[in-house]
């Protein structure tokens, strides 16, 4: 028996997200502005902010492009 286990996804803030479906507004972009139990996410289209837990948005990504950058060290 072959025993898949997915790795989470890690969201770090100012990731962009690409969604399945468009928001009312007509955007697929989204952009993570909060984390915890729960994602926040800010649409680019209209700025409106939701929060989904870290399932939903798994389930709802259709890309997951990473912006958000380690700072520098000293």
């Amino acid at each position: 028996m072959i025993n898949l286990v997915m790795e989470p996804e890690v969201y770090e803030i100012g990731d962009q997200i690409k969604l399945k479906k468009a928001h009312p507004c007509g955007s697929f972009e989204w952009i993570v502005v909060r984390l915890g139990a729960d994602i926040g996410l800010e649409c680019r289209g209209c700025g409106r902010r939701v929060l989904l837990t870290r399932r939903e948005l798994s389930r709802r990504t259709k890309h997951h492009i990473r912006i958000a950058q380690a700072p520098a060290s000293e």
